[in-house]
């Protein structure tokens, strides 16, 4: 069994007023950089889907072992990212966690605590949640639903997969798995805390 990490990071940021959300320095690092180390440290098949070839976040990840993966319409939404990411896995890959990558409080730890939960019931869907149970990201897809994530449309990712199937939740730390910034305030107050 193999487990393949996809960063969602072809957004436009817009929220941001100008800035951008993946290239703010968490960890001495753009935080694309951080996310992308933190998922190579979780498996070996990283996949980071970027807006162009030629976008500044491409330059942050230049020298991490990751693939690149162009989505040229990206402006769809997360549907777009993913639907052009299964293309780039290969036969070897027996599912998918999907996690966006403006997410600075998931851990390479989490990671490891979804993909550990994964591999004792490979056929399921796995998704993490906060201390709560409050759902959130990451997501692990099996490989057999991979040709309905090739299917996507739209902005709202794989959620519509996820009422037809099994879905088993593994708890993360405080609110890991929901808090994601999207805007300059955002980004104050996770640097407050």
């Amino acid at each position: 069994m193999s487990l393949a990490i996809l960063l969602l990071a072809a957004g436009s940021s817009s929220r941001m007023r100008g800035g951008d959300k993946l290239m703010e320095e968490v960890e001495g690092a753009p935080l694309l950089a951080t996310m992308a180390r933190r998922a190579l440290a979780a498996t070996d098949v990283v996949l980071v889907t970027l807006p162009r070839a030629d976008h500044p976040r491409s330059r942050a990840i230049r020298d991490l072992d990751v693939t690149r993966v162009l989505v040229p319409d990206a402006e769809e939404g997360m549907g777009a990212s993913i639907r052009a990411a299964i293309p780039a896995l290969t036969d070897r890959e027996t599912a998918l966690m999907i996690l966006p990558a403006d997410m600075p409080d998931i851990t390479t730890g989490d990671l490891q605590t979804l993909a550990s939960a994964w591999q004792s019931a490979p056929d399921a869907i796995h998704r993490a949640t906060n201390a709560d149970g409050t759902p959130g990201h990451p997501v692990i897809f099996p490989a057999r639903l991979f040709p309905d994530l090739k299917a996507l449309t739209g902005d709202t990712g794989a959620r519509a997969l996820l009422p037809s199937e099994h879905v088993k939740l593994t708890a993360l730390p405080g609110t890991h798995a929901t808090t994601d910034l999207d805007t300059p305030e955002d980004w104050a107050a996770w640097r407050a805390r």
